[in-house]
């Protein structure tokens, strides 16, 4: 039997066009669309039979507008860097009415993305299951002067400041409190009239005044705080890893390296060498790309997951910094050598894995996480 496919995604959208793509190379019909536009208003027609892929929202002006225009009112502007909380909000009740529909097959399971693009439940989820994490301070921050008095409490002097629902490092702040009071912040945030806006330059802040505004501007959609940790580095840059983990095992792996404590490519970050680093790490690479694989372990109704791999110094030892539902998106990237994908890209090592398990999507009712208690 033809296995069809509908994507859940923006039409046009490289994602789309990139999985479109991948299966067409598998011999596969061409996957039909159903636009994330239609599915927020309410107004669309799934084709029947098949299983339908979840892909971003992310990236399409009229899907953010809908999304955040009405929490950020006459100020919206797709560069602001608030309303993300409405913004989940919105996506997962989408989700959640989707999956509830007579004879739907999802790729992913909705209750799991939820808990990805919460990043405070993703770390207790992971920390509860033994992967290793950075410390993090757990429950609410309310502004600024609750964090530094909780910062303060647990003597953290050096952290990742992250909004609970952001993605592509917006809003992220690396917090760092020097000798004698200083203080330094840096983060893509760009203040300006009093409104946070996601800008493609990295930029240092000094002024506690101007910190404590982003930070307010902030925590209103909920924030997550953890320690900042010293990792590898290659050719004298800060580096860490995002590896794939499709059907879980470990397929594709790229190493992100960056003069900023940030190292998404689109901030200026770079990709460095997978060979390096596994001769740098030498016998504990294996256990880089196992880490991973625990990762996605706590994630098991999700075919694909990216996981953000945070290496120490000396590429011997690993946390795991986050676990992304669409962290798919590295084109001109092949499997890892002697890998389950080698040869195949993101898309097509997931298409493998379907046409080889032809696994059935759980349902949202059948989500198997269990997350501590809070």
């Amino acid at each position: 039997m033809t296995l069809r496919l509908t994507v859940l995604g923006n039409p046009g959208h490289r994602r789309v066009t990139l999985f479109a793509a991948a299966a067409r190379a598998a011999g596969l019909p061409e996957p039909a669309v159903l636009p994330w536009l239609d599915v927020l208003r309410g107004r669309y027609r799934l084709p029947e039979g098949g299983l339908l892929r979840i892909e971003s929202p992310g990236e399409e002006p009229e899907v953010d507008r809908l999304l955040r225009g009405p929490a950020l009112g006459p100020g919206y502007a797709p560069t602001r860097v608030e309303g993300t909380a409405v913004w989940y909000a919105g996506v997962m009740a989408a989700l959640r009415a989707l999956a509830a529909r007579p004879g739907v097959r999802l790729l992913g399971d909705p209750e799991e993305i939820a808990v990805m693009f919460d990043k405070r439940r993703a770390h207790a989820l992971l920390a509860g299951a033994g992967v290793p994490v950075p410390r993090a301070l757990g429950g609410e921050v309310t502004g600024w002067e609750h964090l530094r008095e909780r910062l303060a409490e647990a003597g953290l002097h050096r952290v990742f400041v992250k909004p609970a629902h952001g993605s592509s490092a917006s809003g992220v702040m690396a917090l760092e409190f020097g000798p004698h009071g200083r203080l330094q912040a840096t983060t893509s945030v760009e203040l300006a009239d009093g409104r946070l806006h996601n800008s493609l330059r990295v930029r240092r802040y000094r002024s506690e005044q101007e910190v404590a505004a982003i930070v307010d501007g902030l925590a209103p959609d909920g924030l997550h705080v953890e320690q900042w940790i010293p990792k590898a580095s290659q050719s004298g840059r800060s580096a860490d890893l995002r590896v794939v983990v499709v059907a879980g095992r470990a397929t594709h792996a790229v190493v992100r390296t960056s003069a900023q404590p940030m190292t998404n490519l689109h901030l200026g970050g770079a990709r460095g060498s997978v060979d390096q680093v596994r001769q740098a790490a030498g016998p504990a690479w294996p256990a880089l790309l196992e880490t991973a694989e625990r990762a996605a372990a706590c994630f098991p109704g999700s075919p694909m997951v990216g996981v953000d791999v945070l290496p120490t110094a000396g590429w011997r030892r690993a946390l795991v910094g986050e676990v992304n539902a669409f962290g798919d998106l590295l084109p001109n990237l092949t499997g890892l050598p002697g890998g389950p994908a080698e040869g195949l890209d993101t898309y097509g090592a997931q298409l493998a894995a379907l046409t080889t398990h032809s696994p059935s999507s759980p349902a949202a009712t059948d989500h198997q996480i269990t997350e501590p208690a809070r």
